[in-house]
């Protein structure tokens, strides 16, 4: 399937569960409709979705202060509300009182499966949050079952494999294959890989969706973002908002200044930064998809509506040469 085959468009706003959550958007919420759309294996999602690491607290993992679980359980209700139909999570998300995965199951539940849950394994951590050795193949089952139970769910919608440095990934994505023949899993993607991997995992089951880290700024990826577009995979960057602000060696993205470029954009738009290299993502292709996460309900709004940002071809140029 080529790019052409599976080309975004912006469909009428679909029906929500929002009897059953908070009240309608009111007049100036923008719903993730209008960032288009996109087939995700076998089922078609707004591009503009929402990932689920800091529902658990103000950091990831067990950083900062635990989130009430009620307040992120209202998030996810919001973002539904607002047209997000594909959730981002894993059962490494969690925090010493909170689990991402718990958080949007027991959130979804009124909507059955009207919403496309994204997880991932591979990276594993015990059960006081400490780091584990990345699994192995024969223990992928396991963990698949854990993400089921943690979500309630008797199917994963899409799980997939975040390689953890290993130079093959085929008898791990051949282990998870094995899965979705059972049943319990739906369509597979990969994670952190290269385009020889991709290629790997393709010659094994069908690839879907593509998770690497890719940003405004950060664009090691780019080659494997084309390489998707090609092949008609969506690609789902993590950390675009925060682009190489995000690594370790870099400042805190909180608090690094934010690159001229950016800013002038932003102000031409009336927008945000974050807003700004959000559209700048999704400007990349149809096929690219975004994951923004946030614990709180006025971030979540403004992630949402900069999917209905549409840059400049000039603004686009100057973007090009952020550093």
């Amino acid at each position: 399937m080529t790019t052409a085959q599976n080309s975004a468009s912006v469909p009428s706003d679909a029906p929500t569960a929002a009897a059953v959550t908070a009240p309608a958007p009111g007049p100036r919420a923008v719903s993730a409709s209008a960032s288009g759309t996109w087939k995700l294996g076998g089922r078609t999602v707004h591009r503009l979705g929402f990932g689920a690491m800091r529902l658990t607290g103000t950091a990831a993992f067990h950083g900062g202060t635990p989130r009430d679980r009620a307040a992120s359980v209202a998030v996810v209700r919001r973002a539904v509300d607002l047209g997000v139909d594909h959730i981002d999570t894993a059962a490494f998300y969690f925090s010493a009182l909170r689990s991402a995965n718990e958080i949007v199951g027991a959130a979804l539940a009124p909507y059955g499966d009207q919403v496309l849950v994204a997880t991932k394994v591979g990276p594993r951590r015990d059960r006081s949050g400490a780091w584990e050795a990345a699994a192995r193949p024969d223990q992928l089952r396991g963990d698949v079952e854990e993400n089921l139970r943690q979500l309630g769910r008797d199917h994963l919608d899409l799980v997939y494999l975040r390689t953890m440095g290993q130079a093959s990934i085929a008898e791990h994505f051949g282990a998870l294959a094995d899965l979705r023949a059972e049943g319990l899993i739906r369509d597979l993607g990969v994670s952190e890989v290269s385009v020889a991997q991709l290629d790997e995992a393709r010659a094994i089951a069908p690839v879907v969706a593509v998770q690497n880290r890719f940003g405004l700024g950060d664009p090691a990826s780019a080659g494997l973002l084309r390489a998707c577009g090609d092949l008609g995979i969506a690609f789902v960057p993590f950390f675009a908002i925060a682009g190489a602000r995000a690594s370790g060696s870099a400042p805190d993205p909180a608090t690094a200044p934010e690159d001229p470029g950016v800013l002038a954009v932003a102000r031409a738009h009336g927008a945000s930064p974050q807003q700004i290299r959000l559209a700048w993502s999704l400007a990349q292709g149809p096929h690219v998809l975004a994951i923004p996460g946030t614990g709180d309900l006025a971030h979540l709004e403004a992630n949402v509506a900069a999917g209905a940002l549409r840059l400049s071809v000039a603004q686009l140029d100057l973007l090009a040469s952020t550093a």
